[in-house]
């Protein structure tokens, strides 16, 4: 019994919390990063110490958001980098997964990547503090993606590594930039990234016994 009751426990307090992080995505999307834990209480009718009480503070809310939708990111990276294409039309594929998430959530973005201009009621985030893991998620991601598919010769594992997280800082400081100002169409600063990119990733083989790339 006591086993069963704690699993119910746990079923609900996991239904509670996604519940709760709905009604922040909400908030987020109305309000980009002047999302405040006054609004998202209100959005889930419910008092701010009990949202503290699930997250802590406003720095465990936005981690938990910042996991919800990175997930959601490499998994539409994932499907690029999967899907049937030759390396060119995949490479320019997974760019414009990562320029078209961003561009169709611009206030979710904007929140996740520059927080610090948040409400002035709540407590400031440490952008570095908050959005470098998830950059440095998704470059060893990225990483391990082409050591799996590329053959890099020797020093293979350092050079996939430089090669995300360098793949990974590019993405990131372009789109921020292209989003900010929009100074050509999202095709256009795919091409040219890809461009950037092209020359190596043409010369390397595919690893003997791996998925291709």
């Amino acid at each position: 019994m006591g086993t069963t009751q704690r699993t119910d426990q746990q079923r609900s307090a996991d239904r509670r919390r996604r519940e709760l992080l709905e009604a922040a995505d909400r908030v987020v999307l109305r309000d980009g990063p002047h999302a405040s834990m006054n609004a998202i209480a209100a959005e889930a009718g419910i008092t701010k110490p009990i949202l503290y009480r699930h997250f802590g503070d406003k720095g465990g809310l936005y981690a938990a958001l910042a996991q919800r939708h990175t997930d959601a990111l490499l998994a539409s990276l994932r499907a690029a980098l999967d899907a049937p294409a030759d390396r060119r039309e995949r490479v320019e594929n997974t760019l414009d997964t990562y320029l078209a998430a961003i561009e169709l959530r611009p206030q979710v973005y904007r929140f996740l990547m520059h927080p610090a201009e948040g409400s002035p009621g709540d407590q400031g985030f440490d952008v570095g503090k908050h959005s470098a893991p998830l950059l440095r998620r998704m470059g060893e991601e990225l990483a391990q993606v082409i050591e799996e598919r590329l053959d890099l010769g020797p020093g293979s594992q350092q050079l996939a590594r430089v090669w995300g997280h360098g793949i990974v800082g590019m993405m990131h400081a372009a789109g921020d930039w292209w989003l900010g100002e929009r100074p050509c169409s999202r095709a256009e600063l795919v091409r040219s990234l890809a461009d950037l990119l092209w020359g190596r990733l043409a010369a390397a083989g595919d690893r003997v016994g791996g998925p291709g790339f």
